[in-house]
């Protein structure tokens, strides 16, 4: 029962990562799983049958408050289904000894990634027209067979290069990509299914992790609101570099001081990044800030009053007699001054 508590904590931590930076749940379940020392196969497996679920329930709620394209859904989702099962089929069919050290470098250079974007401010290439199938296709099919061989990696591979390429509202690329997540996990664990058997999948922590993650779903939604996704995603990929770091370097046998160094230039690493990630969160406040109130200063100026004919001072013609306020000339004068 400990054992089931911890795995509900470890699906809600990674539904809340991944519903403030629109990824990574596969990465934090995957990590933590491994930590806990799950086999490679088994903890990708496991974590694919639970997103399931939990793209579903993302999915459903995109498609609702209308964050979904269809068609970039329909030209990533299927390329997306064959890259993962293709994945899966490889991962089942090599050895614990061997799949250890695999998924922790993918999983160690998707942290590293994850460090590097959110260190930066993402710049959005403004290129004109729509996506089309030569980019989402084969977009999907390595996205795919990085999420089933590394235990995640659609939305760290998939999110940033719809939003670098500037065509989507980076509401609708999260919203697109979290929906065809649901047809890729689908088929990473038919994939799995074949290759490993249904005694590969260790249902009670699909069920752990799908539980936490349901419950933390619309929590994660207020989250998003709270913490910061430039820093979030800076932490939380430090993590994930520190952790498979460790594996990494056991599979390479390295002793002695080796260790110890790495540690400290990864946490120095870390440190740098997550500093940076601060600054840049911080430059785009203030530019946001700079541009609002633009805005605000714009309508205020529009509305201004126009000046009166008393207080233009325009020079009065001599020899021409002041009307009286009540005479017709008067009038007349008023509504050319109106008109």
């Amino acid at each position: 029962m400990r054992k089931l508590l911890v795995l509900a904590l470890v699906g809600l931590l990674a539904q809340l990562v991944d519903g403030a930076l629109g990824m990574a749940y596969g990465l934090t379940s995957s990590t933590l799983l491994l930590v806990a020392g799950v086999a490679p196969a088994a903890a990708s497996a496991s974590v694919h049958l639970a997103e399931i679920g939990t793209t579903l329930a993302a999915g459903l709620s995109h498609w609702r408050f209308g964050n979904v394209d269809w068609k970039v859904v329909g030209r990533i989702a299927l390329p997306g289904a064959v890259g993962a099962f293709a994945g899966a089929t490889f991962l089942s069919s090599i050895s614990t000894e061997s799949a250890a050290p695999w998924m922790a470098a993918i999983l160690f250079t998707l942290g590293a990634y994850l460090l590097i974007r959110f260190s930066r401010p993402l710049r959005a290439n403004r290129a004109a027209g729509r996506l089309r199938s030569r980019f989402l296709a084969p977009l999907g099919l390595v996205a795919g067979f990085v999420d089933a061989t590394g235990g995640g990696g659609w939305g760290p591979v998939a999110t940033p290069a719809l939003l670098v390429s500037g065509r989507m509202e980076p509401r609708k690329v999260i919203g697109s990509v979290d929906t065809s997540e649901f047809v890729v996990a689908g088929a990473a664990s038919v994939g799995f299914l074949i290759g490993l058997g249904s005694e590969g999948f260790l249902l009670p922590t699909v069920a752990a992790l799908l539980i936490g993650g349901l419950i933390a779903a619309p929590i994660a939604a207020w989250l998003v609101r709270i913490v910061p996704a430039q820093v979030l995603g800076a932490v939380i990929g430090g993590v994930i570099v520190l952790t498979n770091a460790r594996t990494l370097l056991r599979a390479g046998e390295l002793g002695g001081p080796v260790p110890a160094l790495v540690y400290a230039l990864l946490g120095a690493g870390w440190l740098v990044a997550v500093v940076l990630a601060v600054r840049a969160l911080r430059r785009a406040r203030r530019a946001r800030a700079t541009a609002e109130a633009a805005l605000a200063s714009a309508p205020a100026a529009a509305d201004a009053p126009a000046p009166s004919v008393e207080s233009a001072e325009a020079p009065v013609p001599t020899g021409v007699p002041a009307p009286s306020a009540e005479s017709g000339e008067s009038r007349r004068l008023a509504a050319a001054v109106e008109g």
